[in-house]
Formats: structure tokens, sequence, C-alpha cells
């Protein structure tokens, strides 16, 4: 599961000053363009560097999917723009609106799923389209240029009357309603779409073999995995088969298999690469392909390695009743990492990760957690002090966030990851995965659920003894900021009046929920601008508790019900006059409400005989060329 803090770091401290953006390398209009770095590569043995290579080949590999899975016209839209740009002096009103597609996988936005519409005209771009493109351009019109077609990618919370499944214009299903599933069940959940022939539901399966859907990516991806093993060392080169086996059949217990060996093996550089969060799929069933290629950083991995060995003694603390308390508690693997690469659907918000997802592999072999230094640094560096100043309520919350902000941000994130997705015993009743009776809220409350799980242990004074915090006030930080931050994230949903993005429901449910129940919260307006202050960090505490528990209960009882019940009473809807007066703060700070990595380059030169003689790594700072030269690996498609 992923943390995703892009929002959050804007209204903490930052290690840089206002004025130094030495990561932000382009913008166009909201969205900002990060160079990650990963200085840690240079550390590593020749044999290290050639297979983060052929595990960052097989990342490319696997970049075309996610465009196909978030839109039936994905694809033909990704190779249309390409063929545009890719000539000399491209227009550069679509130049902007191709990097925006790239950098959301898509014309639907990553984090609103709204679709967002070009600044030229059908007329403007039919006038550079080479010919050979033209039948598509008229065919894709609408997909481009019509705000009332398709504008929701993922749609939890459709108008009335209108079907959950067909409102979303992602592509998991295609001719397929909600109803038409009950009584049928799925071979291959994760990783398949599913459609109506004949009026039978069928199941195109994601895999290289048989044949499969996306074959051609996947096939690739394996010759590239089968290159990485042949210099891994032993367990993760067992581990990157398995994957291969996997990719090769699509079925469920070879992706069990990897998930097995994978979790287990804590090698120096470290990938995921498979059909992984559920985020998209309004059912929590589809997996969205996505990739990352990562590093040790041997400066923050302590701070991982702490909170994981201390994993038994959070989940002994824990709010919720003693039967849903996990026991011999197997400490995750915990590492701060640096990216090499990241692609599909993974982004430079994505500042931690806790994988694998599948309850049944937590609870027998534990989990593997993620803190992704390389581009929590990369937003610090492109971000001042001036979102604190203007949404902090007092200058005791300004103070305390310049000096500890980014410390409780780490915290969290790492604690979120650690402790919080792989705390908790579900009922023995449960045959499924809890995903299954929670359906489209389960996202919402297991991303709330590990938030709160490091905001009801920040107080322990034990963290300080541990060396996990230097100050006590680094919990009145992570108080502010998780406050704050559900004020601030609303510059992020320009239009409308509901949340439809997991994490920034999650975010609403926490605050909405403690301001209803123990008052510890309270919004005010002063000199004409609205805060929210916090007026009592105790009873704040005991909400974060109440709710906390409740959410271990409603996930290990699968209680459907309660869970619609508390999002849809907190989590959805926001006051479109509120939003209004954020945007028009954050339009003074001229600071961007979104952000989109641009990956190290890894260079591999080879002998006569085709073997590896040495990589090294290199900062592009240049987008489009980056996009560019992965879709060349298919030629352009």
């Amino acid at each position: 599961m992923k943390q995703e803090l892009a929002v959050l770091l804007c209204v903490l401290s930052c290690a840089a000053s206002a004025e130094e953006h030495k990561t932000l390398v382009d913008r166009v209009g909201a969205t900002g363009f990060l160079q990650l770095e990963a200085d840690s590569f240079n550390g590593l043995t020749a044999r290290q560097k050639e297979l983060g290579y052929w595990l960052s080949q097989a990342s490319i590999a696997i970049n075309p999917i996610i465009y196909d899975q978030l839109s039936r016209f994905g694809m033909r839209q990704k190779r249309l723009l390409e063929a545009v740009i890719a000539q000399p002096q491209p227009n550069p009103k679509i130049l902007n609106y191709t990097k925006l597609f790239w950098a959301n996988r898509g014309n639907h936005h990553e984090q609103t799923a709204r679709k967002f519409l070009p600044e030229f005209t059908y007329e403007e771009l039919k006038a550079v389209t080479p010919k050979a493109s033209q039948k598509d351009l008229e065919e894709l019109r609408a997909s481009f240029f019509d705000p009332d077609f398709e504008p929701m990618m993922t749609a939890k919370n459709p108008p009335p009357g209108i079907d959950i499944l067909t409102y979303s214009a992602n592509n998991y299903y295609s001719g397929v309603r909600a109803a038409d599933l009950k009584g049928f069940t799925e071979h291959y959940p994760l990783n398949s779409r599913l459609i109506k022939v004949d009026g039978k539901l069928q199941e195109q399966v994601y895999r290289a073999n048989l044949p499969g859907l996306y074959a051609e990516y996947l096939a690739k991806a394996n010759q590239y995995l089968e290159k990485a093993a042949g210099v891994a060392e032993p367990a993760q080169a067992n581990a990157i088969r398995k994957l291969i086996r996997f990719y090769q059949t699509g079925e469920p217990e070879d992706w069990l298999a990897f998930d097995i060996a994978w979790v287990q093996n804590n090698a120096t550089v470290d990938f995921d690469n498979g059909f992984i969060e559920v985020y998209r799929d309004v059912r929590g069933a589809k997996g969205s392909s996505q990739s990352f290629v990562t590093v040790t950083d041997l400066r923050l991995n302590s701070l991982m390695t702490k909170i994981s060995e201390n994993a038994q003694y959070f989940e002994d603390r824990a709010p919720w009743l003693p039967q849903y308390r996990k026991q011999g508690v197997k400490p995750p693997l915990a590492k701060a990492v640096e990216t090499l690469i990241e692609t599909g659907d993974f982004h430079v918000n994505t500042t931690g990760d806790n994988l694998p997802n599948e309850s049944e592999i937590h609870e027998k072999y534990g989990s593997k957690s993620f803190l992704f230094t390389g581009s929590s640094r990369a937003i610090s560096d492109a971000v001042g002090f001036g979102v604190l100043r203007e949404f902090a309520a007092s200058p005791e919350e300004i103070a305390i966030g310049e000096k500890y902000g980014r410390e409780s941000a780490d915290l969290l994130t790492a604690m979120h990851e650690i402790i919080g997705h792989g705390s908790g015993k579900l009922n023995l009743k449960l045959t499924h995965e809890p995903a299954f009776y929670l359906k489209q809220y389960y996202s919402t409350l297991e991303e709330a659920r590990a938030d709160l799980v490091a905001m009801w242990n920040v107080f322990d004074p034990k963290l300080q003894t541990m060396g996990l915090v230097s100050s006590p006030e680094v919990a009145k930080a992570m108080y502010y900021s998780q406050t704050r931050v559900a004020l601030t994230q609303l510059q992020r949903n320009p239009k409308g009046s509901s949340l439809e993005e997991d994490h920034q429901r999650n975010r609403q449910l926490i605050v909405n929920y403690i301001v209803d129940k123990t008052g510890a919260i309270e919004q005010v307006r002063r000199d004409g601008k609205t805060y929210l202050v916090i007026r009592d960090f105790e009873k704040m505490r005991q909400g974060v508790g109440m709710l906390l528990a409740e959410l271990m209960r409603i996930k290990a009882e699968g209680d459907y019900d309660a869970i619609q019940g508390l999002i849809d009473k907190y989590a959805v809807h926001f006051e479109p006059a509120l939003r209004d007066e954020v945007l028009q703060r954050y339009e003074k700070l001229d600071v961007p409400a979104y952000w989109c990595g641009i990956n190290p380059r890894l260079s591999a030169k080879f002998s006569p005989g085709g073997a590896v003689t040495a990589v090294t790594i290199s900062y592009p700072r240049d987008f489009v060329k980056q996009q560019l030269e992965y879709s060349a690996m298919y030629g352009g498609h």
C-alpha cells in the first residue's frame, strides 16, 4: 500500500530555502517536474550496478501497460501525441499537454481522477498530426476534447442511478455492469480485464503466454528479468524467476510464490514489478501495472530498522480490541531507499510503500516497507515554508513545523508503512481478503488505518529513548500537519465538491471524525481566512484511538455497512467555497500542487560479445526526451 505525501510535504518544513529549486526542472501549470537522484548508486559493486540496469530495463518494458489499463483509448492517444511532438518545433500547447498526459499516464488526473482538456483545438492538433494518424485522431476526438465523454477515470461515488463500473473510464471492465458480477467468481481477480461476450463474463488474463493480454510487454520484461536473475544473488534470483513464471502464466498461485520469495529478500538493489495496487478499480480488485527499482540509502536506513525491530511493542499497545491484536509479529523488512526508476502507476509523490498487499502473505511471511528518501528530498527541495506560513493557525504551529516538520513527515511515512499496514489480525470467519467485503471503501480505510497507527504511537515516550524522535514536539508537528492537510489538499480538487482519491479521503475522514466526536479540532475564520485549529492534543489523540479501533474492527469483520457510513459521512464531500478560498491563497504562493518525477538514466557499455562492462548513472533533467526514449523500446508504441 502506498503512502502519498506530496500534499503533506507542501505544508511541512523542508531542508531547502524557498529560493532554492535545484530539483524542480520544469513546470506545466500546477504540475512540477522533479529530477530524482540516487547518490547511493555510486557505492554499488559492478555486479549490483548491472543488476540495477537490467531491472530498470524491465521497468521500462511494462510502462505502456498502464495507459491501456486507465483508458481504452490511452495507448492510441499516447502514440498519436508522441508522433506529433517528435516533429521539429512542436506546438508548445500540444507539448505541454503531452507532458501532463505522460505525468498522469493518460488524460485523467492521477489524483483527482478527472479528465483534463487540451488548451488547443481539434483543428490545431489535426494540422500537425501525421497523415498516417489522421483516422486515429478522428476516432479519438471525443476522448480528447469532449468534457462529458468518460469524464472520470475512477468514480467511486457515481451519480444516482449510474452503474459504478460503466461510469469509470478505466479499462478493467468492458460491457460489464456491477449486477453482472453476482454469483461470478474470478479466477484472476488481480490480473485480468473482465469482459462480456454473448452475455457471458470472460477474463482476459494479463500474461505473456497462452495467449494473454499485454503479452508483448510482459514477454519483453521477462527477457530483461532473466538477465537480471543472471547477476542477482541466489535468493533474489529465485524471486525474479518466480516473477518471470507469473508473467508467463498469470496464475494467482505464481504471483503468491513471487510475493513469498520477494518479501523475504533484502537485497541492496531491490525492485518490484507487477499488477499491484488496486486504487484505480472501484471494486478494489484489479491491480494496476507498476514498477520501481531502488538502492538502499544507508544514511536513513536506521530509522526504518528500529521501527521494524519494535513492531510487536507497537502492536501490543494498539487501541483496538485484544482479539484483533497480532501475536508473534514478524518484523517487516524495512529500508530507506533511493529510486533508480519509477514506471507505470508508480509516482514520485509515493514517499512510502508497504508490500505485498495480500493479507495472507503479511500474516505468514511479513511485509517489506520502503521509505523513498530520494522522492521526499526532491519534493522538499522544490518547496519552501510559504504554504506552512500561509495555512498554519498560529505562530507556534509555524515554529514547530519549520523545526520538526520534515522529521515528523519521515516518521509518519515510516510508521505508516512498517507498523500500520502490517498490523492487526482478521476474524477467522473471513474467507477472502478484506477488500472483497469492503469493496470501493477498502483502500480509504486501509490508508486511514495506517496513518492513525502512526498518529496513535507518536506520543509514546519510548520513541525518544529509541532515538526515533529528537523531541516530543515531533508529535505535535505530525498532528498539526495531519490536521492542516485536510484544508490544503483541497487545492488538488479545482472542480466538483467530492474527493475521489483514497489518500485524500483518508485525511479528511480523520480530521472530520475528530472534529465531530471530540471537538479537539475547530475550524475558525480569521481576517477573512479559514484555519483548522487544534484545541486539545490529548483529546485529539483520544479521537485518533477511537477511529483507529473502529477501523480495525471493520477490517477484521468485513463490515461493509459500517465503513460505508463513515466514509460517506466524513470523507467524501467538501464545501466548494472553502476549496475556492484555498485556491486563491495558493495562487499567491506559486507552489506546484502536483509532482512528476524524471528518473535517473542508467547507461550500459557492452563488450563485442554482448557482456556488460560498465553501468553509469546520469540525470537527464529532460522529461520529454526520457519519455520518448522509453517509447522507442517498442518502436514508438
